[in-house]
């Protein structure tokens, strides 16, 4: 049943659905999961994934389909619309489909961005739960990740107060002598909180902490989230947790998690996030939530976990990379495929016309304020000149070696003649094309796309990465940067290029996945650039070491890890029925 989605808001359409959503014991006998197979959490459940992947280990796996996106706009181009979409519409052709999104973070949903359970017909139940914690897993990262925090910070303050023979008594740990001002990790909150981007700690007597500068970021934005996003099991966990680098002390030399001993205590807070948690779409089909976003600055893409459980359960299995191709799939592409050994079928781009008018020269698309008027009527001329963005997002694609499929994300306002163009460029840049109205009308408006993407999956792909792992971390910058970006040449500031330098000449970081950071909003580095900018160099400033994900992050442009919450945000609409207790006015 396909709801109003003119008149009625998201977490409305959600709360009617929820009526008839399976409970986990129902979801279980769907699933063909042992009893021991499936963890009741409330309405919800989580999936254990280890005695799942147990069992079915030698089952053969299903098709394998990756969704991302041309360059969004500062709104957003409907990935997850379109990710639960695509669900609805191959379980009304009769499919086993299920698929595994990405948690949204506290700090978006109660901004601008909203709580990224896809929309209309097309979302994520029961949408209260997804938009306000779901099952812990953030929560479980922050404690973990700020524990860290605590570790080193309250090392360094008894390091100042005791002297070698008092330390080594009380402590039974070896002086670390950590620099005050290379404590690199920073604490973590789940939202966007500007006045924490650099504050002062241990303010103070001598037993109140050491007194130095610190940061927050948001907690998505952890390098704890990134190793979620890309273990194979508690082992390998354990492992990564115990490498990350907190700091460095006097003599230059990488203080970890291992040094300060807090490893383990941090596995432990993190052990229930191995587990998928369980939802379904606005029309049942089954669904994973694992791993988080923030594709700019870290992976940002649902769990490699979660996509062996889905492939091993479903026939046809979805999964979301986030922001646009040149993000999102590009590191799908080069590290989470790498990481994973799993191949895609078919890699969806979703496209918006909207979106396309902008890359085209159309009026600004500000977040949270009312869009340009420009964008409700027909203009072809805005269209086509955007088009080059789409159309390079397909090669990068089909440079992969894999079947592109252009979802046009229909809205109400497109017209017959603007849906045509993007159709046209799109077959002849080599991909297929559907139109999707899944936000409208739910499975019954994404049956042309399901089909075009059940067709897509039947064929063979040359699937290759980009380049290979032997490549040094200069080289592959510079191959992202021309081949994904479009861009001239790459430039390095001196102290970026002497970190790269001594990287490379430092065996222990040959295996080190390279993770890009830039902007969503440009091919570039400026966020300003639309469509496919020319003539142009991307500036790289400095590069992060993720030693326990095992990531080496060149940084592009100026990226912060804690965004800032804007003059009107959604926290002012949300509220509690006191009557019934249910939420409302989440996006």
């Amino acid at each position: 049943m396909a709801y109003n989605a003119v008149k009625m808001a998201d977490w409305q359409i959600s709360e009617a659905a929820e009526q008839n959503m399976p409970s986990p014991e129902e979801w279980r006998e769907k699933l063909g999961l042992e009893k021991d197979e499936l963890i009741p959490f409330g309405r919800l459940a989580r999936l254990d994934f280890m005695k799942i992947i147990d069992r079915l280990g030698r089952k053969r796996d299903g098709k394998y389909i990756e969704v991302t996106a041309i360059t969004p706009t500062p709104l957003g181009e409907g990935k997850s619309t379109t990710s639960c979409g695509l669900m609805e519409g191959m379980g009304k052709i009769g499919l086993n489909v299920g698929g595994a999104l990405r948690q949204p973070s506290g700090g978006p949903s109660m901004n601008i961005k909203g709580t990224a359970a896809g929309g209309g017909n097309s979302l994520l139940i029961p949408m209260t739960e997804f938009s306000l914690g779901l099952t812990g897993d953030i929560n479980d990262i922050m404690n973990a990740h700020n524990l860290a925090m605590v570790a080193v910070t309250a090392r360094m303050q008894h390091e100042r107060n005791y002297n070698n023979e008092q330390l080594k008594r009380l402590t039974r740990m070896k002086r670390l002598e950590i620099d005050p001002t290379r404590v690199e990790m920073g604490w973590i909150i789940d939202y966007c909180a500007q006045s924490l981007r650099n504050i002062v700690i241990g303010m103070g007597g001598r037993y109140d902490g050491f007194t130095m500068q610190s940061k927050f970021g948001i907690a998505v934005s952890s390098e704890l989230m990134a190793i979620l996003s890309i273990i194979r099991d508690l082992a390998d966990l354990r492992e990564r947790l115990n490498n990350i680098t907190v700091a460095f002390d006097k003599s230059g030399k990488p203080v970890t998690t291992k040094d300060l001993q807090v490893g383990g205590a941090m596995t432990a807070w993190m052990r229930n996030t191995i587990n998928p948690t369980l939802m379904c779409t606005a029309e049942y089909q089954p669904c994973m939530v694992h791993a988080g976003p923030f594709a700019n600055i870290a992976v940002g893409q649902s769990s490699i976990i979660a996509d062996r459980v889905g492939l091993k359960l479903f026939d046809y299995h979805i999964t979301e990379s986030g922001f646009g191709a040149d993000i999102g799939f590009e590191k799908f592409w080069n590290v989470k495929s790498r990481y994973s050994g799993l191949k895609p079928h078919v890699s969806v781009l979703t496209t918006t016309i909207r979106a396309l008018k902008m890359h085209g020269g159309g009026p600004k698309v500000v977040a949270g304020l009312p869009l340009d008027p420009a964008y409700q009527k027909e203009n072809l001329e805005f269209l086509e000149k955007g088009m080059p963005n789409m159309v390079h997002h397909v090669k990068t694609i089909r440079k992969a070696g894999i079947n592109p499929v252009v979802c046009i994300n229909a809205f109400h306002t497109d017209t017959k003649k603007e849906i045509a163009l993007v159709r046209k460029y799109a077959e002849k840049a080599g991909a297929r094309c559907a139109v999707s109205t899944h936000w409208a009308d739910g499975g019954d408006g994404a049956v042309e796309f399901a089909e075009a993407v059940k067709e897509a999956c039947s064929e063979k792909n040359k699937f290759k990465f980009l380049y290979p792992l032997k490549t040094k971390l200069r080289a592959r910058v510079k191959k992202v940067a021309q081949v994904v970006y479009g861009a001239d040449d790459v430039s390095w500031t001196p102290e970026a290029e002497a970190k790269a330098k001594m990287l490379e000449n430092d065996p222990q970081y040959d295996d080190y996945a390279t993770m890009m950071v830039k902007t969503h909003l440009s091919l570039s580095h400026d966020p300003d650039r639309k469509g496919v900018p020319k003539k142009w160099t991307l500036p790289i400033r400095d590069v992060l070491i993720y030693s326990g994900a095992k990531f080496l992050c060149p940084c592009a442009g100026t990226i912060s890890l804690m965004p800032g919450t804007s003059s009107d945000p959604a926290f002012r609409r949300v509220d509690v029925d006191p009557k019934t207790g249910k939420v409302k006015g989440l996006f």
